[in-house]
């Protein structure tokens, strides 16, 4: 037993090989051409292995290569703005070389080897270093790129140099070893850390709906199911866009190619409200299509997670989309169905919440190595087929997730957008995050938010009745509870994600809205009691001017203006 052996089997991505003595998760190359795969089980002297390539043609007697090493990702500077596929190959430099349909066998290094970038360090020569201590710094692009001390090397500092560097060039030797900007790390084990700390700061999104109702904590994980247009990608879009995270890596797993070529297309086009720059220049994506092979799209969120890692080891916060799990457990489900193992729920592998739990578990707001804060929010998309959200990727990933925005067809068929069901949706961070909130934004925000949720709830219970007897038939309180949510929805939980002022709505301009329709609220409550038609509050200018406001260009003026008319048009109306 070698390093060399020949294919045994074959059946689809899985390739079977005797005469080689590998470890688990071994990166091997199959065949003449040399296409890559990993070992993913080992029975007695055959080894299986998942090749991420298309195998046709390949057949038992070709050679199979051990190379001794996991799938792992290059690490360094100029990651940020680079489309990868599922095993880090960037995808442009590959279209270069052999147009729009990638070949078999062809491999491309992750990181440019050709660029220079500056290196400034922040240590010297004597000094003593620790595992992910920071050495020195690279300007790129939107952020300042940290270069660290790769995990298990530390030390004296023995050399270091300043000037122009490509990322495999030695800056630093530390204990006797050799340090460059780049550092690889396998996919499949999660980058080391000092310490995890409770997530205690919301991931501030600029959507209405989440940010005030469900909201998401740096460091938080957080599930999109839905069916087929309902919306998952814009709001992905809107996240990856809007929120306050400093670095987005965005997966698009085994998703249809006309999906994905909108997102490449658009991405770059997109930009950063926060520095005007391209919102690519803090953008990592993967591009993984349904036409790619699955085994690729298997390896595809871990390449993304050790990418989100690095960054966060920096002291940064990133926001990781994966859009969507439900493709890569479809991938996972084939792949164990061409192992002939045991299969679960609906063909998916025993181990499929285990794999999910994994993958979730990686996020996390830590104190990095070198002392550094930084933060992982993962937002995962799920796509059940038909929208059933009893199936058992939904249901795997709620075991995990504390955040849930269920997307909702009949919403959706309203043109309500986001077509978030605030019903069935829920965030378990809400309550920690209420002191965050209070401090922050206003004393009675969680107090606001607690009415409107019940509002909405109440209405749900009092439309059950309307469709037995008509709203004509309730008293005047109950539709007055009726037009007041109406309000909560139209003019709040709606938003405009194409509108240049409602496309984004800070947590002031939130509690602004949420105060002034709980104080039209109060006032209509008190008319009603004087008698006042619900008809006639219903028809108010004011109401109307309120729905208005969030399409206006001096929003914040209109707003003030609104609440200074407010009392004395419930005045006017009269009354007993």
């Amino acid at each position: 037993m070698g390093k060399e052996g020949v294919i045994y089997r074959v059946a689809g991505p899985v390739v079977t090989a005797v005469g080689i003595s590998p470890r688990m998760y071994d990166v091997i190359l199959v065949g003449k051409e040399q296409l890559m795969g990993e070992v993913i089980k080992i029975v007695g002297d055959k080894t299986i292995v998942q090749v991420y390539e298309d195998t046709s043609g390949v057949r038992p007697g070709e050679k199979v290569v051990d190379t001794g090493q996991p799938l792992v990702a290059e690490l360094g500077p100029g990651l940020l703005s680079s489309v990868y596929d599922g095993i880090q190959r960037p995808l442009p430099v590959l279209r270069d070389r052999m147009g729009d349909f990638i070949e078999r066998g062809v491999s491309a290094p992750g990181l440019d080897r050709s660029l220079k970038w500056p290196f400034t360090p922040v240590v010297k020569k004597g000094d003593t270093v620790a595992e992910g201590q920071v050495i020195g710094t690279v300007p790129e692009r939107a952020i300042t790129h940290k270069v660290m001390v790769p995990p298990g090397i530390g030390g004296k500092v023995d050399m270091i140099k300043e000037g122009k560097f490509t990322v495999d060039e030695v800056v630093a030797v530390i204990g006797g070893k050799e340090v460059r900007m780049m550092q690889k790390w396998p996919v499949r084990r999660g980058r080391p850390f000092a310490r995890k700390m409770a997530p205690e700061e919301p991931l501030i999104t600029g959507q209405r709906v989440l940010d005030t109702l469900f909201p998401l904590t740096k460091g938080g994980t957080g599930a999109i199911p839905g069916g087929f247009g309902t919306g998952k990608t814009v709001t992905q879009q809107q996240l990856a866009k809007w929120s306050d995270a400093e670095i987005v890596v965005y997966i698009g797993c085994g998703e249809r190619g006309n999906e994905m070529t909108e997102v490449l297309t658009s991405f770059p086009e997109l930009t950063d409200p926060k520095t005007g720059k391209p919102l690519m220049n803090r953008t990592v994506l993967i591009a993984n299509t349904s036409n790619m092979p699955v085994a690729a799209r298997e390896a595809s969120v871990y390449t993304g997670m050790t990418i989100a890692e690095y960054f966060r080891d920096m002291g940064l916060n990133v926001s990781l989309m994966a859009d969507s799990t439900s493709r890569w457990a479809e991938a996972m489900r084939e792949i164990s169905s061409r192992l002939e193992e045991m299969p679960g729920e609906e063909g998916y592998p025993a181990y499929l919440s285990a794999r999910l739990s994994e993958f979730y578990e990686r996020a996390g707001r830590v104190v990095s190595l070198s002392g550094e804060t930084g933060s992982i929010s993962v937002v995962g998309a799920v796509s059940p087929p038909g929208g059933d959200l009893s199936e058992p990727v939904t249901q795997g990933t709620l075991r995990i997730v504390r955040v849930f925005w269920a997307l909702d067809t009949k919403l959706r068929e309203r043109r309500h957008f986001p077509a978030i069901n605030w019903l069935t949706s829920y965030s378990l961070y809400s309550g920690q995050l209420d002191g965050w909130y209070r401090q922050n934004v206003a004393e009675d925000f969680p107090a606001l938010r607690n009415w409107a949720i019940g509002l909405l709830q109440k209405e749900a219970e009092l439309q059950e009745i309307v469709q037995l007897v008509g709203s004509d038939a309730l008293p005047d309180e109950q539709k007055l509870t009726l037009e007041i949510s109406r309000m909560v929805r139209e003019i709040f939980l709606q938003q405009n994600a194409y509108h240049p002022v409602d496309t984004y709505s800070p947590m002031s301009r939130q509690y602004t809205f949420l105060k002034l329709i709980n104080r039209f609220a109060t006032n209509a409550a008190k008319a009603v009691e004087n008698e006042v038609p619900v008809e006639t509050i219903a028809n108010m200018e004011l109401r109307n001017r309120l729905a208005k406001s969030k399409f206006e260009e001096n929003i914040e003026e209109e707003l003030k203006a609104i609440a200074e008319a407010m009392d004395k048009e419930f005045e006017a109306l009269g009354g007993k």
